[in-house]
């Protein structure tokens, strides 16, 4: 797995889980998927992810889209 699929995956995870979370327990929930989204949407424009560092200190391996 690499770094990109990595973050992609945790974002998905992220949002589904946040929608259940505002359907079953509080619709506050709801700003945990507007959080996610933020976050893709700044690190599309400036390159820079925090999920992608937190990755890259685990050992996963590096892909062309996070350095």
């Amino acid at each position: 797995m690499t770094i990109d699929a990595a973050v992609f995956r945790l974002a998905g995870l992220v949002v589904l889980a946040s929608v259940a979370l505002a359907h079953w327990v509080n619709p506050g929930f709801l700003w945990l998927t507007a959080l996610a989204g933020l976050s893709l949407l700044i690190a599309g424009f400036t390159g820079i992810c925090p999920a992608a560092m937190a990755f890259k200190r685990l050992g996963i391996r590096s892909s062309n889209v996070f350095k």
